[in-house]
C-alpha cells in the first residue's frame, strides 16, 4: 500500500496568521480569494468616484472662469470659444480628479485591507473591525501633522469605519452570511470532499496491494506442497 501521506489534502488553517496569509495565495484555480478581489475591486470603484468627485467641479469651475476672463480675447468663432473653454475645464478636470482618485482609492485600499486582514485574523466579522480599520487609516492620512493631525484622523476614520461596517453588516445579514463565513463553509466543504476523495483512492490503493501479494503468494504456496 502506499504511504498514509500520499497525496493527503493540507489541512485547514487554524492559526490566525495562517488564515491571514491565505488571502494573498492562489487558490487551485489559479485565482485569489474572493475578499482579495473585492478589495482591487473597491480600489477601482473609489478612484473612479474620488476622480468624478474632484474633476466634476474643477471642470464647471474652470470653465465658467474662463468665459469669464476671456470676453476681452479674440476667436475665430463661437465655436473656437467653447472649445477653448472645454480645454481649459479638462485640464482642472484631469488635474483635480486625479489628486481626488489617488487619495480615495488609497484610503479605501488601506481601510479594506485592514478590516479584511482583521476578519481573516479572528475569523470573524464584526462592526469593531471596521472601526479599528477606519483608525487605522485616518491615524496613517493625517500623521504628518503631528498628534493634534494623528487624532483628528482617529476621530474621523471612525466616524468613518462605524456607519461603513453597520451597513456592510446589514448587507451581511440580508446575503445571510459573511464573507469570512461564506469562505470558511467553502472550504471546510472542499476539504471534506478532497478527503472523501483522498480516502477512497488510498482504501481502494491498500485492497489493489493486497490483491497483488495474494497472487504472488499463489505459486510459493504450491510450490511448497509439491516439496
Amino acid at each position: 500500500g502506499a504511504p498514509a501521506s500520499f497525496g493527503r489534502p493540507a489541512p485547514l488553517p487554524q492559526t490566525g496568521w495562517e488564515r491571514l496569509s491565505e488571502l494573498w495565495r492562489l487558490d487551485e484555480q489559479q485565482q485569489f480569494p474572493e475578499e482579495t478581489m473585492n478589495i482591487a475591486k473597491s480600489a477601482f470603484t473609489a478612484g473612479v468616484g474620488g476622480w468624478l468627485y474632484g474633476g466634476l467641479p474643477a471642470f464647471v469651475s474652470a470653465r465658467k472662469a474662463f468665459m469669464e476672463s476671456s470676453h476681452a480675447e479674440m476667436f475665430q468663432n463661437r465655436a473656437d470659444a467653447v472649445q477653448s473653454a472645454h480645454r481649459a475645464g479638462l485640464r482642472s478636470f484631469i488635474r483635480y480628479g486625479w489628486r481626488w482618485s489617488w487619495r480615495v482609492a488609497a484610503f479605501a485600499t488601506i481601510f479594506n485591507v485592514v478590516s479584511t486582514g482583521l476578519s481573516a485574523y479572528r475569523d470573524k466579522t464584526t462592526i469593531s473591525n471596521f472601526a479599528a480599520a477606519g483608525a487605522f487609516t485616518g491615524a496613517l492620512f493625517r500623521m504628518h501633522l503631528g498628534l493634534q493631525g494623528l487624532a483628528g484622523g482617529v476621530v474621523f476614520g471612525t466616524a468613518f469605519g462605524v456607519p461603513a461596517g453597520g451597513l456592510l453588516m446589514a448587507m451581511y445579514g440580508l446575503a445571510g452570511e459573511t464573507f469570512q463565513e461564506k469562505r470558511s463553509r467553502e472550504r471546510r466543504e472542499l476539504y471534506e470532499q478532497q478527503l472523501a476523495e483522498w480516502q477512497s483512492r488510498f482504501n481502494m490503493t491498500e485492497l489493489s496491494g493486497q490483491t497483488e501479494s495474494n497472487a504472488q503468494g499463489i505459486p510459493e504456496l504450491e510450490r511448497a506442497r509439491e516439496l
